[in-house]
């Protein structure tokens, strides 16, 4: 073979591997919050304000809704593309099937609400239209993207909240952990102070479980989380009936015990005011339900 076939070879591959890669399917993004936006569209204060939006809304309902901006799809159609992304991210609850995801492809003017299977008698495909039609995309073709996205979240949120769907776990409070490190110092000296009245009274034992049940009654006031109460309670206890066995570690060593236990770096990303990567899905299956628009 001459020297001249070997290189039209060669630019022959090259031109076909150009054009795979130029109908290569869009990569899917990483689920790294309930809002991803690749096209910087919206600013970080927008996307903190949805982000706790869609916190709050799962914290209370249990479902999860996520918003995902991506600057085109090409070469797939919108409902491909969103498919695909609803499939790698298993966004609502496994089994129940709760989850949502409005996908924006800003360059291609196309939007889509992708519904899972146990949102599709509340989301159908015509309320999802007219969410598109009627809240969505007026705000977006006045250049309203962050006003647009939050509408149509509100009313999406609204829909849902209609559907009867099983309680969120009470685990979920557990996210808010890091609520409980600021008021460490208190919680210490309280149950150190209240521990040592009520021992004196009830004896040792039965102070201690006092103390346990008052401090635990406090944190359930202040941060109302069962679980949060739980943990408070068990550790005042302990803190209690451990007391005078140690005298001289009554100071601010016991005091940094409690803290490093109940703020770790874990907890505390996952309350922070983004998600930081700590948002994952629940495992939710979609099967195409939702609807698509332009704008």
């Amino acid at each position: 073979m001459t020297l001249r076939v070997w290189c039209a070879a060669i630019v022959a591959t090259l031109l076909i591997a150009f054009a795979s890669l130029a109908v290569a399917d869009v990569a899917v993004p990483q689920l790294t919050g309930r809002v991803v936006d690749r096209t910087g569209t919206l600013s970080s204060s927008d996307i903190a304000a949805l982000s706790q939006k869609l916190r709050d809304f799962e914290t209370r309902k249990g479902s999860q809704i996520a918003v995902l901006i991506v600057p085109t799809t090409d070469p797939e159609t919108i409902e491909q593309f969103s498919i695909r992304v609803a499939e790698a991210w298993k966004i609502g609850r496994k089994k129940v099937d709760d989850g949502a995801i409005l996908v924006v492809a800003k360059n291609d003017r196309h939007l889509r609400i992708e519904v899972g299977y146990g949102l599709e008698g509340a989301l159908t495909d015509v309320t999802s239209r007219r969410i598109i039609d009627e809240v969505i995309t007026p705000k977006f073709r006045e250049g309203d993207f962050a006003g647009g996205i939050s509408a149509g979240v509100d009313r999406m949120m609204r829909v849902v909240d209609g559907e009867p769907l099983p309680a969120p776990s009470r685990s979920v409070n557990f996210a808010n952990l890091d609520d409980i490190g600021p008021l460490a110092p208190f919680a210490l000296f309280a149950s150190l102070i209240v521990g040592g009245i009520l021992r004196s009274l009830l004896g040792r034992l039965l102070g201690s479980v006092a103390t346990g049940g008052v401090i635990g009654l406090l944190a359930l006031l202040i941060l109302g989380s069962g679980a949060l109460a739980l943990l408070a309670g068990i550790i005042a206890f302990v803190l209690s009936f451990i007391a005078d066995l140690f005298p001289a570690s009554t100071g601010p060593s016991r005091g940094g015990s409690w803290s490093s236990g109940s703020s770790s770096g874990g907890w505390s990303s996952g309350s922070s005011s983004s998600d930081s990567g700590s948002f994952s899905g629940g495992g939710g299956s979609f099967g195409g339900g939702g609807a698509s628009g332009s704008w």
